[in-house]
């Protein structure tokens, strides 16, 4: 399947590219926001991934647009680290899993194909969801469950789970979806399946999703010019929750309706106040993006300006 990138037409209305301008995607991917971006204006992409697999997509990207892109592999929480002070016109981070990771059976991420259970996003690094499945103790992984995949049933999951890997290691995908649909059954009516939050809690605990999430949005204080974008589009409530209230802790959101030929302007704090947003609402895909891919039904776009 072709990876198809989400809410990439409101990206370019928002961001507007022009000629001269450096921006950074932060999340690579198979290069759709990338591609998109280099062919709207003469400008220049830094793009970061922690996917080695990415690593020869990459390199023809280079081939193909020359000085103008440059990739490094490396997590997106680890950005500031490598600019050396430099700053960019816009940080852009798609936060969900790359329908290449998901599409891939080996990876671990899906239970529709049997595979080991993996779920690493940077195949180097030593956690696995196998040990996090089979060395976690019960109560933490019941709370790795509910925390992060908003399984109410979650105590029952790793009940059966411990249950399941005193007789033997769990070591596959399909493995670890039987044992979830014995301890909870089939959702009813509903469309999603009963492994789905699990197994999306597992992927978020095993690459540190949330706190990497949270480092980068500290960092893009440090990264973005004054005018600089920050884009960000995620697919989990829990991520969403925390771009929303980084943006409305970090701007003068509450002062948004105050006209500046006020009597009394308000002027910005840029150092309390270093973004602003004047709208908080998300943006959401349109019926028909989501008919064409039904990855983009849970995306939600938000957006800020650095001071």
């Amino acid at each position: 399947m072709i990876h198809k990138p989400v809410l990439i037409d409101q990206i370019i209305e928002y961001l507007k590219p022009e000629n001269g301008k450096r921006y950074i995607d932060g999340t690579f991917g198979a290069g759709g926001y990338s591609r998109r971006i280099l062919e709207a204006a003469n400008c220049n992409i830094l793009a970061f991934d922690r996917d080695k697999n990415i690593i020869e997509i990459a390199n023809n990207f280079k081939k193909e647009y020359g000085d103008r892109f440059n990739f490094i592999s490396s997590e997106f929480a680890d950005i500031k680290k490598h600019l050396d002070g430099q700053k960019f016109d816009a940080l852009i981070l798609d936060l969900g899993v790359s329908s290449m990771q998901i599409d891939q059976s080996d990876r671990g991420f899906s239970f529709q194909k049997n595979a080991k259970l993996d779920m690493r996003m940077n195949q180097e690094q030593k956690l696995t969801a196998f040990e996090v499945i089979n060395n976690t103790a019960e109560e933490e992984l019941a709370n790795i469950i509910y925390n992060y995949g908003d399984e109410r049933r979650s105590r029952k999951i790793a009940k059966k789970i411990v249950e399941n890997r005193k007789i033997k290691k769990i070591e596959t995908t399909l493995e670890l979806a039987d044992i979830i649909k014995k301890a909870i059954g089939q959702r009813g009516h509903s469309k999603i399946d009963s492994a789905t939050k699990t197994f999306q809690a597992i992927r978020i605990f095993v690459n540190d999703e949330l706190g990497q999430l949270e480092k980068i949005l500290k960092d893009s204080k440090d990264i973005l010019k004054k005018d600089g974008k920050l884009i960000i589009v995620s697919f989990h409530s829990l991520e969403d929750k925390i771009v929303k209230y980084f943006i409305k802790q970090n701007s003068d959101y509450e002062n948004r309706a105050r006209s500046k030929y006020a009597q009394n302007p308000v002027k910005i704090d840029s150092e309390k106040y270093p973004f602003s947003c004047k709208k908080l609402k998300a943006i959401k895909p349109t019926k028909e993006e989501i008919k064409e891919n039904i990855r983009a039904r849970s995306a939600r776009m938000r957006v800020a300006i650095k001071n």
